[in-house]
Formats: C-alpha cells, sequence, structure tokens
C-alpha cells in the first residue's frame, strides 16, 4: 500500500496547475492568431507528427489538403499548443492514478483526481473537433470552456491535496459568512468567459469601434437570434466568421452588457465579504484584476483588437476567475499541523 506521506501528488499538482495555465494561455494565442487552422487535420499536422521543414517536404505536405493553404508559422503555433496539452493529459492521467491508489485514505480527494482525467479525455474530443468541423463557433467555445474547468478544477486540486497533507479531516470549520457571493461572483465570471469566448469565435471583436455604444451614428441593428444561434450548418470553414454584421454586433454588445454585471456582482460580494471580516489584502487583488479587465476591454474597442492587448484581455480573464477560485477556497479550513507536518519537523 502506498505510504499516505508520500506526499509527490502535491506537489506534482503544482506543477500540473502551471502547466494547464501555460495551455489556456496557448489556446488563446492560437485563437487570436488564426491558428485554429494551421493544422487541417488532427492530431497529426498535414499528415505529420511533426510539421516538415524542407520546402520540398512542405509541398508535398501541402498536397494533401490542397484547399488549405500551408502556413508554416500557424502550423508551429497550432502543433506546439497540442504538445503541450498532451503533456498536461499526462499529468492528469499520472493524479488520477494516484487517486485511485489513495482511494481509501480518508479525506484524499480521489473523485476529483478521475474527474478530471474524464474531463481530458472530453477536452481531448472537443480539440479534435474544433478542427474537423472547421472552427464551429459553438465547439470552439466549448473547447474554451473546457479549458478553464480543468485549469479550475486542478486548481482546486492543489488546494485539497494541499489540506490533505496538512491537515487532519476533521478540521473542517463552517462555511465563512459571505462565501456563497464567492460563488455567485464565480458562476457569473464563468458566464462572462463564455461569452467571451462566443465573440472571439465568432469574430465579432470587430463588430463596434465606440467603447460605450456601438457606433457613434448609423448603428446597425442588433440580431440577437442570428447572433446567438448555436446550431450552426457543419461543414464550411468558419475562420473569419459568417455571421452579418447585425449578428456580430448583438454579440458585441451582449458581452458588454456582460461586464457591466459581472462589475456589480464583484464589487458586491468584496463589499459584502469585507463588511464580514474577510481579509482585505485577497479582496483588493479581486479588485485590482476586475478594473484592469475592464480597462483592457475598453482599449481592445478603442484600438481595434490588437495582439498584445487581446491576450491581455485573454490573460486578464482567467486570473480573475482563477482568484476567485482561490478566494473561494482559503478560508474554507483551518489548517492544523497533522502528524505528517510534525514528522517532517522533526
Amino acid at each position: 500500500m502506498t505510504d499516505w506521506r508520500d506526499n509527490w501528488p502535491l506537489k506534482l499538482s503544482g506543477a500540473a496547475v502551471l502547466l494547464a495555465l501555460v495551455v489556456v494561455m496557448l489556446g488563446g494565442w492560437t485563437r487570436i492568431n488564426d491558428a485554429g487552422l494551421g493544422c487541417p487535420d488532427w492530431p497529426g499536422c498535414y499528415g505529420h507528427i511533426v510539421l516538415p521543414g524542407s520546402e520540398e517536404a512542405l509541398e508535398r505536405a501541402q498536397t494533401l489538403y490542397p484547399d488549405q493553404p500551408l502556413l508554416a508559422h500557424k502550423g508551429w503555433i497550432e502543433m506546439v499548443h497540442r504538445y503541450v496539452a498532451g503533456t498536461l493529459g499526462l499529468l492528469v492521467m499520472t493524479l488520477s492514478v494516484a487517486g485511485w491508489r489513495r482511494r481509501k485514505l480518508d479525506g484524499y480527494p480521489t473523485f476529483l483526481s478521475i474527474a478530471l482525467l474524464g474531463l481530458v479525455v472530453v477536452q481531448a474530443l472537443f480539440g479534435m473537433w474544433t478542427v474537423t468541423l472547421k472552427l464551429l463557433p459553438v465547439v470552439v467555445t466549448l473547447h474554451l470552456l473546457g479549458g478553464l474547468l480543468i485549469l479550475s478544477g486542478l486548481t482546486l486540486l492543489r488546494f485539497r491535496l494541499r489540506r490533505f497533507y496538512r491537515s487532519s479531516g476533521a478540521d473542517i470549520t463552517p462555511e465563512r459568512e459571505g462565501r456563497n457571493w464567492v460563488l455567485a461572483a464565480l458562476i457569473v465570471v464563468f458566464l462572462q468567459i463564455a461569452l467571451g469566448g462566443w465573440t472571439s469565435a465568432n469574430y465579432a471583436g470587430w463588430a463596434c469601434t465606440d467603447w460605450l455604444k456601438c457606433e457613434t451614428a448609423d448603428a446597425p441593428s442588433l440580431d440577437f437570434a442570428g447572433g446567438f444561434a448555436l446550431t450552426l450548418e457543419t461543414g464550411p470553414n468558419y475562420q473569419g466568421g459568417h455571421l452579418p454584421r447585425e449578428g456580430r454586433a448583438a454579440i458585441q454588445m451582449t458581452h458588454r452588457a456582460g461586464a457591466m454585471l459581472v462589475l456589480l456582482v464583484v464589487m458586491a460580494m468584496i463589499w459584502r465579504l469585507a463588511a464580514a471580516g474577510w481579509s482585505k489584502g485577497p479582496l483588493l487583488t479581486v479588485a485590482a484584476l476586475l478594473c484592469g479587465q475592464i480597462a483592457l476591454g475598453v482599449a481592445n474597442i478603442v484600438y481595434a483588437v490588437p495582439i498584445p492587448l487581446a491576450m491581455a484581455h485573454h490573460g486578464g480573464a482567467v486570473l480573475l476567475l482563477l482568484s476567485l477560485v482561490w478566494l473561494y477556497q482559503r478560508d474554507a479550513v483551518i489548517e492544523k499541523e497533522s502528524c505528517y507536518a510534525c514528522a517532517q519537523s522533526c
């Protein structure tokens, strides 16, 4: 039987969280650089596991997919994303095996460890469908959300493993006052990121040029039914988007309304938790991330979504989500030195 004092899963979970963050950022980089179809096949790239390097090999690869222009730099962006995601999958598999072997240990997060592996398998399928269905917006959006769920799940696993190795299972405290506010903020932020993914998948970031309203003059009518139609035809190449401007403008304005809702809910959460005596440092961190994210959103509108600002906005959303996961977990348990900690200090 594996000795529960061997805490390598805790260390591995930390590496997995960092790698998952890299994967999510690489996914954003791939999408923002329009490299989602940099490789028109899956899991290889133009029939190769590694994109060919020589001109002759590239020409042969192009003949396999004559309708998809081969741009080597976009192919490499896509393949690096896949390689790193595959490495993350191996780490999650290792953590799930560790969870299964420790399933009889009281307090070990076995279910979460194994559930994450199932989520990774589903995420791999969405990665394949993103390519084979040629950037179908609903698949692209769900692929983004799957990555965020894996990152959030690994962050929770890290917290629970840390709790398992440093605390006894009986040290759970009653729920902190106001903790449900954090959960509500988490849900609203996650839904707003889903809206952001839908905006990006439909190339709607450029639909409106005015930061306060869609246009200063001759504003397009907003087609919400068309903009949020989930049953789109499979088969066409959705790179560049197919929606008319009215549909894209409806998506863009809905995303902005969502940002206002996030601002209200998160600020109300901060006010409520501060009144309940929560530490000011974490609350100020969340407030700073929220304000920075809104400023980046306005800057993207004003400057027509340049790649650096788009990546910063993507990263800001991820950090805001993780900060709320951290806030939700940090006061759930009074950590008490366990026998294991005593043994380590002796």
